[in-house]
């Protein structure tokens, strides 16, 4: 795993990377791991993989296995060294996902799902339902800034699956934004997320913590 300076934001940070001054970008795993066969229909919480034979890297509340041709890329905000977001990163795109505390056999992501829509229109966005492999998802269409000052729109696909007292909000840009008809292997790597939510009492909502892995080593 490495550790590099974020050379600039990629979009907002409610839907997709959270990109703000003073963050680095850790990086690990690279493109040639093993393909990994999905299993089940995932993502999974830790109870359902115990010994599954599946390495995965550990990042506390998140386990994820390698993904060939993507690369595991970790932002951290370097104040506080808190991780603030996990994503896989390819040539066409990239998938970040994070993990929250929710309620036992709860509907999380159908409270939370109207609540991004309004957030997105009241910057200037839109949104669009759209029933997907793992169930109700929201196409959006995001303001944002270049570098260079000039405006552009950003768009992704916002996924949300609950689970055993947790949410997984998962966010899909580029290429499988654009065709979600066509992003069938981007969707098995989100299906192979393993979220470890522990038996600490947390608010709902609360994002679950995420930890780098001792391993981890920094590149300006």
């Amino acid at each position: 795993m490495k550790f590099r300076r974020k050379a600039e934001p990629t979009q907002a940070p409610d839907e997709s990377a959270p990109s703000a001054a003073g963050e680095t970008t850790a990086a690990t795993g690279d493109e040639t791991a093993a393909p990994v066969a999905p299993t089940g229909s995932g993502p999974f919480d830790e109870s359902e993989v115990a010994g599954d034979g599946v390495e995965r890297v550990d990042l506390g509340s998140l386990l994820v296995a390698p993904t060939p041709g993507r690369e595991l890329r970790l932002q951290v905000d370097e104040p506080t060294g808190t991780v603030q977001a996990v994503m896989l990163a390819g040539p066409d795109g990239a998938l970040e996902f994070q993990a929250f505390a929710a309620p036992r056999n709860g509907d999380l992501w159908s409270t939370v799902r109207p609540q991004i829509a309004a957030d997105i229109a009241r910057r200037g966005g839109t949104t669009t339902e759209r029933e997907g492999r793992f169930g109700t998802e929201l196409l959006c269409q995001v303001p944002v800034q270049r570098p260079d000052g000039t405006p552009a729109t950003q768009p992704s696909r916002i996924i949300g699956v609950n689970g055993d007292r947790w949410m997984l909000r998962a966010s899909l840009l580029g290429r499988p934004a654009l065709e979600p008809d066509g992003a069938e292997e981007w969707e098995d790597a989100l299906a192979q997320v393993v979220v470890r939510r522990g038996s600490t009492a947390m608010p709902v909502g609360e994002p679950l913590p995420v930890v780098l892995p001792e391993q981890a080593r920094r590149v300006n």
